[in-house]
């Protein structure tokens, strides 16, 4: 009995021994190992591991970089980081378990049996770890790092993603694709940020993945244990950022990837498009309608029907005869124009732009030699390799011919980049800054640097900033070019997944974004329609668009009624550009984008993340926007903590409450925080015509004091570099009862001669007076729409609203100026 137990305890033990040993040959998934060795220099760490090469630098107090390679690490490149590490103090140092790093800001513990990292506060609450027993492994060339999930995490950002704003729950790829009226849930579509922001426990940090294959995070889809992130190749690279604000984490986010310069003033005016607008009679009709309407409006943009048989960089003379003497015409009318341009050169002997190709060699290749060639638009066609400094230089001498013509603005197409067939070889190679690269490490960068080329080279040719469009990109777009969400429907959910692609595109560090406006698939109905002009006057980019074989979209193709709605909120879009131009200012500065999703402001308040609340945005600092389907009859707004007042009546009410409103198609929801500033000028019909010499500044009474800075420059060149500009700090004191304009900074005066402060909320007692200007108080009526009450015969949804406020009229000198109430 002794004996068959004992032969059955080997056979058993032989048996795992066996399983144990197999497994470990045929296990495809590599972990990372144990660290065996340490190096310390100054702020940065390199760890050699059982299996990998790492390396932790320190760049700021608040943003720590982890680098990790099976091989020993290569070039350090990114198209997207231009910041380098600043010199920090950085406390590092090592026991026999582990590595500590500490800041000032934030504490990185580097466990070493196995390698894992560990981000703590300075009172040691976690942040974020790697998940025990995953931490970072390889499948094959994927590699991938594995977050622990906290109980109540929640995901936020992650660019042009359809879904949530909660992304729990959801997986998500990176791989830049043409995706022609997408799902509301189609992953992925056009553009690359794989940068999101987790939020727990009343913490939040941001992680962003630089590295340009095809990548993949996962927010708990199809598990209950873990985030992660990962690239089908390459370097596990990331960046870990940590501050007590969303906001902050955005601003250390730009600081890395870098930001956007001030845009022309003319491109945040209307734009009126469509799938195309030719020949040039029609173009001119067009133009000529929407002044014959009182539309304002400030640019017209031409579809690839304005192209010889598509071509890129040639006129069809048939339809455009004089292209230079037709912008001639539209700049007196006071538009710009803006032109589609696709990355496919069509392959055709005698046709310059690809003969001039061909001559400088910067096609993208065949590992042989030879230029790819692949089905688009125009037919067969090579692709510039826009990775290459040569290729982008060569792109920015044809673009030339545009500046000529008297174009104003590129519109960048197809450059995911999109071929027939939609199956672009992973064998075609790229020049990735002198890397080399394929297709597979090359294709979620190649609309970045078409974007790129096309900045570097317009803003040369025309010498004063050009707008720039993409479909296409990859982190740090932000610095060459505006965001639009591509191929949409015309449909009430796109609608509204179209606000939550601009909030998140905004949390991801993109400022200048928008959708096309109606919907560009499909037909929209008449409540739609009018709806969506109205979100659009509260979006970065404003462009109404349409597809080919779709019904007309101009704002008067949906009757009379829909007419006056779009061209009340086109007017109060124009009268609010001071506050909107101010605040692009801003996001030149920090980062913080226009459309700004609740989660920046109430990061921890779980209310806005309820799928009830989440396509609520901020547009700016004082705006709350409440969208909802042109159809409703009513709808619950969430109101956040603080104030709000309703911007059409000043009716106050208390945040931190759910409240049925009832909804019109003629009236958007928007609502305004407490103690906000927001300065507006007189109706204009093109940002070519001069406000009269008034600027209205709206001051909202409320608990919490206040700041705004009031920006202005020409408009169009970039002499603000040189300090040309107008720049004043306006404050809201509450406890001191005090609105205090600061002396004005900047070599240029103000184009407005007068200052008109009115007081919303302050009743009509209070007693106001000026310190270091004279003014006079009255009291006023103030409406901001106009009356469209002829279309309700009831009288009562339609009426226009309006309030009593105090104003007072002031010199706008440019020194202090002391209000006291």
């Amino acid at each position: 009995m002794a004996k068959f137990l004992c032969r059955a305890l080997f056979v058993s033990f032989l048996a795992v021994s066996l399983g144990t040993a197999a497994d470990a040959q045929t296990n495809p998934v590599k972990s990372i190992g144990n660290v065996n060795n340490v190096q310390i220099n100054g702020q940065q760490v390199k760890l050699t591991t059982d299996n990998a090469h790492a390396e932790v630098t320190v760049y700021s107090p608040s943003v720590i970089r982890v680098r990790i390679d099976k091989q020993p690490l290569g070039r350090d490149f990114s198209f997207a980081v231009i910041a380098s590490p600043e010199k920090t103090k950085a406390n590092v140092t090592e026991s026999a378990n582990d590595v500590t790093v500490l800041t000032d800001s934030v504490k990185l513990i580097i466990y070493k049996k196995p390698f894992r990292t560990a981000f703590y506060t300075l009172d040691n609450k976690v942040i974020s770890e790697d998940e025990k027993g995953l931490t970072t492994s390889w499948v094959n060339e994927s590699v991938t790092t594995y977050k622990h999930m906290q109980p109540d995490e929640k995901f936020i950002g992650l660019g042009e993603k359809t879904g949530g704003l909660n992304r729990r729950g959801s997986g998500y790829t990176h791989w830049n694709s043409d995706t022609f009226g997408y799902r509301t849930d189609q992953d992925p579509i056009y553009s690359t940020i794989p940068f999101y922001m987790g939020v727990h426990d009343g913490l939040n940090y941001g992680i962003f993945l630089d590295n340009t294959y095809q990548s993949d995070f996962n927010f708990g889809a199809s598990n209950n244990r873990f985030s992660s992130f990962g690239a089908r190749g390459g370097e596990m690279n990331y960046y870990f950022i940590y501050h007590k604000k969303v906001a902050d984490i955005i601003t250390s986010y730009t600081w890395l990837t870098g930001r956007m310069k001030m845009p022309p003033l003319w491109s945040l005016g209307y734009q009126q498009n469509r799938y195309s607008y030719y020949p040039e009679t029609e173009v001119m009709r067009i133009a000529q309608t929407l002044r014959e309407k009182k539309i304002p409006a400030d640019g017209i943009t031409l579809d690839i029907h304005y192209m010889d048989k598509y071509k890129v960089f040639t006129w069809d003379k048939q339809r455009f005869p004089d292209p230079a003497k037709m912008n001639a015409k539209l700049k007196d009318m006071g538009f710009k124009l803006t032109v589609i341009v696709d990355p496919g050169v069509k392959v055709e002997p005698g046709y310059g732009v690809y003969e001039r190709g061909l001559k400088e060699n910067i096609f993208v290749k065949y590992p042989d030699s030879t230029n790819y060639t692949g089905e688009v638009w125009p037919g067969w066609c090579h692709f510039p390799d826009f990775t290459s400094d040569k290729a982008r230089a060569w792109w920015g001498t044809e673009i030339k011919k545009y500046a000529a013509d008297g174009i104003s603005g590129i519109w960048n197409d197809m450059n995911e980049f999109s071929t027939w067939g939609q199956k672009n070889p992973d064998n075609i190679l790229f020049n990735y800054a002198g890397l080399g690269a394929s297709h597979l490490q090359a294709r979620n960068v190649y609309g970045f640097n078409m974007a790129r080329a096309s900045f570097e080279g317009f803003k040369n040719a025309i010498g004063k900033r050009p707008f720039i469009l993409t479909r296409s990109g990859y982190a740090g777009l932000q610095r060459y070019t505006a965001i639009w969400t591509g191929d949409n429907r015309a449909e009430d959910d796109h609608m509204l997944l179209g606000v939550r692609l601009l909030s998140s595109l905004g949390l991801s560090g993109v400022p200048f974004t928008g959708m096309d406006i109606g919907g560009f698939t499909g037909n929209p109905s008449i409540p739609l329609f009018a709806r969506w002009m109205q979100i659009g006057a509260f979006s970065p980019y404003f462009r109404n668009h349409t597809a080919v074989n779709t019904k007309s979209a101009e704002p008067w193709a949906f009757g009379e009624e829909v007419l006056e709605i779009s061209r009340n909120y086109v007017n109060l879009r124009y009268r609010m550009l001071p506050y909107l131009y101010s605040t692009f200012y801003e996001a030149t500065q920090n980062g913080e984008p226009v459309v700004r999703s609740l989660a920046i402001d109430y990061t921890h308040d779980p209310k806005i993340y309820d799928t009830k609340f989440e396509n609520q945005y901020k547009f700016g600092s004082s705006l709350m926007i409440a969208p909802f389907i042109g159809s409703a009859n009513y709808g619950t707004v969430y109101f956040p903590g603080g104030d709000w007042y309703d911007l059409y009546n000043d009716e106050l009410i208390s945040g931190k409450q759910e409240k049925i409103m009832n909804v019109s198609m003629n009236k958007l929801p928007v609502y305004v925080k407490e103690s906000s500033i927001i300065p507006m000028q007189s109706l204009v019909q093109t940002t070519a015509e001069k406000p009269t010499d008034t600027l209205t500044v709206h001051i909202y009474k409320g608990n919490r004091n206040n700041s705004f800075v009031y920006y202005e420059d020409d408009g169009e060149s970039y002499s603000y570099e040189n300090g040309a500009f107008y720049k004043r700090t306006i404050s809201y004191n509450a406890a001191q009862k005090q609105i205090v304009f600061e002396k004005a900074e900047g070599s240029i005066s103000s184009k407005f001669k007068y200052l008109k402060l009115q007081l919303h909320g302050f009743g009509s007692n209070a007693n106001i007076k000026a310190s270091g200007a004279n003014g006079k108080v009255s009291t006023e009526f103030v409406s901001l729409l106009t009356p469209i009450s002829k279309f309700d015969p009831q009288g009562t949804a339609n009426q226009a609203e309006g309030h009593n406020v105090q104003s007072m009229i002031i010199s706008n000198s440019n020194n202090r100026v002391v209000i006291n109430y």
